[in-house]
């Protein structure tokens, strides 16, 4: 147990709150709750558990002190900013004050400053835009790519021929193959040995990460002694590290077949930008950040989505009427036999309620990545100075009983209007503001398309005698903990 032993004994996590009073924050103001260290009292032992009712405690504390105060987790103080309106004001408003990732060592050391998700300022700027531009320009045969992986996928679940099964890897291999077509050029056959390795090393380092997070003052009081010890720092470096290797070596092949007239992958796209911009000092295309790049699309690509597609399943397992009335809609407009399309989303009003409720409830991202401020502002009347960290609480706004007639219960109907799809202001599945999901469009189409071509050849049911459950478990994301469904095929 990577928790026994050492962890045991020095993991020194201590979680207090404060309000934000008067005008003026900082760490000085925090008071300890009793309440609070209690809850943290008997979870030494599993950090996983901590974390785990941290997020909702966070989420209830929210009724008790407001929409915003401060937490404190060992060394790293940050402000939780709660509701729709609080968050919309930092996120959108204060986009530019709001913009950086703090500086967490940890993070430093495995991203070093580059990419998409930890990078700041020009480098953020520039290596957003570019992948913007090229996401875009690649989504323009990005459906088909969609397209012809949910046969593969309909194809693989159709082997289990109605028995029991996990869905989880097979789910993760068709997003993850979707992430290899845009970055690679090329998907993989789903028991290809490399392409377990790779989700095998994707799945370890997201689940260190939260550890990791969490735990950091450790590693930044002992970095060098921490990164070699035994336990979840190791552990993250090695599969980081075998991730690295099997980029670099995609990258080396597309330089030695790179071809300047076409637009190929993105891998290709971004080599050409290199070229483009060499001898350019105030140029940061360079292999390193494509390298994090690519690295950034395949964390935050693969995940997300495919938790999004387990808990759609999941509930449609548990709720059959709602299946039942999904797989009418797709028999009235794209039939059992034809192709979903993303055209045929404005013609299916209830699936797209379905697919929002799924993220609503499904709740898979329920913090935002954190945000730093890059000069003094005001939120709410209070104070908060150059480098204040900022967490958003994105369940806060899922689950607002203000907000959602039924915020606890799987409820279709919060997405409808007379029959018609209904857009809500309160719904951030993909957070906000300039470091918002670049690859939101890229993940609705994944959703929608693998979802439909699903249930238009299964009925999803829940394993003779047992029970579905909708207990979750925390990596970086919020995802249900395995089980098992049945896929009947539709005749």
């Amino acid at each position: 147990n990577e928790l026994s032993g050492l962890w045991t004994l020095s993991l020194d996590i201590v979680l207090s709150l404060s309000l934000l009073r008067g005008q003026r924050f900082s760490p000085s103001h925090l008071k300890e709750t009793s309440d609070i260290l209690s809850f943290v009292e008997g979870s030494f032992g599993n950090l996983h558990l901590l974390v785990l009712r941290g997020q909702w405690t966070l989420f209830q504390l929210t009724g008790r002190y407001g929409n915003i105060f401060s937490v404190q987790f060992g060394n790293l103080t940050f402000v939780v900013v709660s509701g729709y309106q609080m968050v919309r004001e930092a996120l959108v408003h204060q986009a530019e004050i709001f913009a950086d990732r703090p500086n967490i060592p940890l993070l430093q050391e495995i991203f070093r400053g580059f990419g998409l998700i930890s990078s700041n300022g020009h480098i953020w700027r520039q290596q957003r835009k570019f992948a913007l531009a090229t996401l875009k320009s690649l989504a323009v045969n990005f459906e088909d790519k969609v397209q012809e992986e949910s046969r593969y996928l309909v194809e693989t679940i159709g082997e289990e021929k109605g028995q029991p099964f996990d869905p989880h890897y097979k789910i993760n291999g068709a997003v993850s193959n979707i992430i290899c077509s845009i970055t690679f050029g090329s998907r993989f056959e789903y028991h290809d040995n490399r392409f377990q390795e790779l989700l095998h090393s994707l799945a370890e380092t997201l689940n260190g990460l939260l550890l990791c997070f969490i735990s950091h003052q450790l590693y930044n009081s002992f970095p060098l002694i921490m990164r070699w010890l035994p336990g979840p720092f190791r552990k993250i470096f090695r599969h980081w590290e075998k991730l690295q290797y099997f980029v670099k070596g995609v990258i080396a092949k597309h330089k030695e077949d790179l071809d300047q007239s076409e637009a190929g992958d993105y891998i290709n796209c971004y080599l050409k930008e290199i070229e483009k911009y060499k001898g350019d000092t105030s140029s940061y295309f360079h292999e390193e950040n494509l390298l994090c790049s690519t690295l950034d699309l395949f964390l935050t690509g693969t995940e997300t989505t495919a938790t999004a597609i387990r808990w759609a399943l999941l509930y449609m397992a548990a709720y059959p009427h709602i299946q039942e009335k999904v797989q009418q809609e797709i028999n009235a407009v794209v039939g059992q036999w034809r192709q979903p399309s993303m055209a045929d989303k404005e013609n299916m009003p209830y699936t797209s309620a379905v697919l929002s409720e799924v993220l609503r409830m499904g709740n898979v991202v329920p913090l935002g990545v954190p945000r730093m401020a890059t000069s003094d502002t005001t939120l709410a009347g209070f104070h908060l100075p150059k480098g204040t960290t900022l967490m958003t609480s994105l369940t806060s706004i899922m689950f607002d009983k203000n907000v959602w007639e039924t915020p606890d219960t799987f409820n279709p109907e919060h997405f409808l209007e007379n029959g018609q799809y209904r857009r809500r202001e309160a719904f951030l599945p993909f957070s906000a503001g300039k470091r918002a999901c670049p690859g939101e469009q890229l993940a609705r189409t994944e959703l929608f398309i693998f979802f439909v071509a699903l249930l238009q050849k299964f009925t999803f049911q829940a394993p003779a005698e047992a029970e579905l459950s909708f207990a979750f478990t925390l990596s970086l994301t919020r995802c249900p903990k395995p089980f098992q469904l049945r896929a009947v095929p539709r005749t």
